[in-house]
């Protein structure tokens, strides 16, 4: 049986802001959450119509005249889209020999209309085809077209891979090259990865609460989704002061699974995103809740909730960060790859970039290496369709 996904507000409000950007709009937002168009433009007309009381029904939304129109501009405006966002990619390749914007073209062939693509860098589509028919399969031209493709997968994921990432990104659109070359590429490129950073102890754990023992004890590839998840909470500076962030991941595809952000780190901070986790999964009795000894953790409001849920609790010995080090790694991943160098103006600036991070580009497009260089969202469709 199965079982219908639930979402919570601050979810769809998220959505919903998300699909409002300019630079993504509702057809891509839907896409990179894993939800429907039709569900986001509901929820969109639910806030529009009851603001902070929104999204009471379940029932289907009827799209109004307004609607309607915005929707034909839309489709209307599609056109106007693919030549901004190909001038932003291919602007540099105008004043460029023709063969390198026809290799940009190939290589972009499923993202732009053909005709649109051609009219933008000022070449004809006959003569594409024809530099197609006489193309020589030369290693200089090969390495052009690579780098361009290189170069298009590090900006999608906003400078954060190396090499290796590149290279599994690749080999899942079809092209298939060895580290070495697209490392030696990139360097030509003067493209690098982030480097990782040191974990940071932020749990303070001391407390007359009572502990439980470590039942994880740092088996970290359960074999099955939903049996076994591990939680945390860090900090993000922001100009308004740190803003809180705790997280309940899956430790089956290192999936994010539940969070939650607040400006102080309450003990209903965890208990927010263990709820989150459950309305999602709806997990079977018996799971394995693993987190450290802090005192959100190991408190009695988050204690009941556990065991109201049947999941059996587990903590780590005190003071060894690496008892958690999957989640503790998730934390120096997100600052790595999102927080450091930027300066977030407020708390809702931070939570916006925070939940894109982890709804859109964590959970679905960022492939790990202890996964095989799969996403989360890939390892979790493989394991329920074997």
């Amino acid at each position: 049986m199965t079982t219908r996904k639930t979402y919570t507000a601050e979810f769809k409000r998220q959505a919903i802001e998300l699909a409002a950007r300019e630079d993504v709009g509702p057809i891509r937002a839907a896409r990179d959450l894993g939800i429907s168009t039709s569900v986001l433009y509901r929820w969109r007309v639910q806030a529009q119509k009851a603001g902070t009381a929104a999204f009471p029904g379940q029932g289907r939304v009827t799209l109004t005249p307004q609607e309607q129109e915005i929707q034909r501009l839309r489709k209307e405006n599609e056109i106007l889209r693919q030549e901004r966002e190909i001038l932003k990619k291919g602007s540099s390749l105008l004043c460029q020999r023709k063969s390198l914007r026809f290799a940009f073209i190939a290589a972009h062939l499923k993202e732009f209309r053909l005709d649109i693509v051609c009219r933008v860098l000022h070449v004809t589509p006959s003569g594409f085809r024809n530099w197609r028919r006489r193309l020589a399969s030369t290693r200089k031209i090969q390495d052009e077209r690579l780098k361009l493709l290189i170069e298009d997968i590090y900006e999608q994921h906003k400078g954060r891979s190396g090499a290796p990432r590149i290279q599994a990104e690749l080999a899942a659109k079809g092209h298939h090259h060895s580290v070495r070359r697209i490392a030696r590429l990139m360097r030509d490129l003067g493209l690098y990865g982030k480097t990782r950073r040191k974990f940071v102890k932020t749990t303070d754990s001391k407390h007359v609460l009572p502990v439980a023992p470590n039942l994880l004890d740092r088996n970290f590839t359960p074999e099955t989704p939903n049996s076994t998840w591990a939680s945390d909470i860090t900090y993000i500076p922001t100009k308004e002061g740190w803003l809180y962030l705790a997280v309940t991941m899956d430790l089956f595809a290192r999936t994010i699974v539940g969070w939650s952000m607040d400006s102080t780190m309450a003990t209903e901070l965890p208990l927010i995103a263990l709820n989150m986790a459950v309305s999602r999964r709806n997990p079977p009795a018996g799971l394995i809740h693993h987190s450290d000894r802090g005192s959100q953790y190991a408190s009695q409001m988050f204690q009941t909730a556990l065991r109201k849920h049947e999941m059996r609790c587990s903590m780590s010995r005190k003071g060894d960060c690496w008892d958690n080090a999957v989640v503790e790694s998730f934390f120096e991943t997100i600052k790595r790859e999102l927080v450091d160098g930027c300066v977030y103006r407020s708390h809702e600036e931070a939570k916006k970039a925070i939940f894109e991070y982890m709804e859109v580009y964590y959970n679905r497009k960022r492939r790990h290496s202890s996964l095989g260089y799969l996403t989360p969202l890939e390892a979790e469709c493989q394991a329920t369709a074997a």
